[in-house]
């Protein structure tokens, strides 16, 4: 099942969340032009490799507060990604940074086409609710909680991580919580290709369920989509109670 778009108006423009999409657009067109390949040549792969290693979060790293070094890998085992001729090793990296910066970064066109399409859907919604400066610290917490997750299910990785998934899985939760019942036209490729419409629930907890099917070497952080996911639907929760005791207490005082 696949959604096509929603069926829920919102009252306010999602300026955030178009300036987000905007953002890792640009970043993926002007400062990772080799993933637009189909092929990548040698010195492509090296590039991009050293581009991820120098850039995006590696789970070992974070785990150890520092970037990786001969004795770094060593300890956490395993071997760096691409070329034989990659250099993994960037001292002055600043591998909390690194965190943010990977929300940011995609590995082929496909990847940043899928997570920037689930993106424009649910998340207009989810900053007409939150209001713009909440839906910014929103998206930024809900990705960082996706990346605990993979890091501590993957504490030794020496493997970067990269894509916007993890915080668009929060925004996939925190819509979960406001706008259950909201209407969604999917189809079912390639069997079903005439739309129709279902609740956003259905499609939502399906999402979430199939994320525990993903092949291990699928090469997909599942367990991010996950935790972003769940950290979304808590956020959004905590949120909305804390929403209704403010205007509890803002009608009591006024009475």
């Amino acid at each position: 099942m696949f959604p096509i778009r929603d069926v829920n108006p919102t009252r306010t423009k999602p300026v955030v969340n178009w300036i987000i999409i905007a953002i890792n657009v640009a970043v993926f067109m002007l400062v990772q032009p080799w993933s637009f390949k189909s092929s990548m040549s040698p010195q492509d792969a090296d590039q991009q490799a050293e581009f991820l290693y120098a850039h995006a979060m590696v789970p070992c790293e974070v785990t150890h507060l520092e970037p990786l070094s001969a004795a770094l890998v060593a300890d956490c085992g395993g071997q760096p990604v691409g070329p034989a001729t990659t250099n993994p090793f960037f001292p002055g990296k600043h591998v909390l940074f690194a965190v943010l910066a990977s929300m940011f970064f995609h590995a082929n066109i496909l990847h940043i086409a899928g997570n920037m399409f689930f993106l424009w859907m649910f998340g207009d919604n989810v900053e007409d609710r939150l209001g713009h400066s909440a839906y910014v610290i929103f998206y930024l917490v809900g990705g960082i909680a996706a990346a605990v997750g993979h890091v501590l299910s993957n504490t030794s990785s020496i493997v970067p991580v990269v894509g916007a998934s993890g915080a668009i899985a929060a925004v996939m939760g925190a819509y979960l919580v406001q706008s259950p019942k909201a209407r969604l036209t999917a189809v079912v490729p390639p069997f079903i290709f005439l739309p129709f419409r279902i609740p956003a629930w259905i499609f939502l907890i399906e999402w979430l369920v199939l994320q525990f099917f993903t092949s291990a070497d699928s090469g997909v952080a599942w367990i991010a989509h996950v935790a972003g996911f769940t950290a979304g639907a808590i956020l959004a929760l905590w949120l909305r109670r804390a929403d209704r005791v403010a205007r509890s207490g803002y009608a009591r005082f006024q009475s």
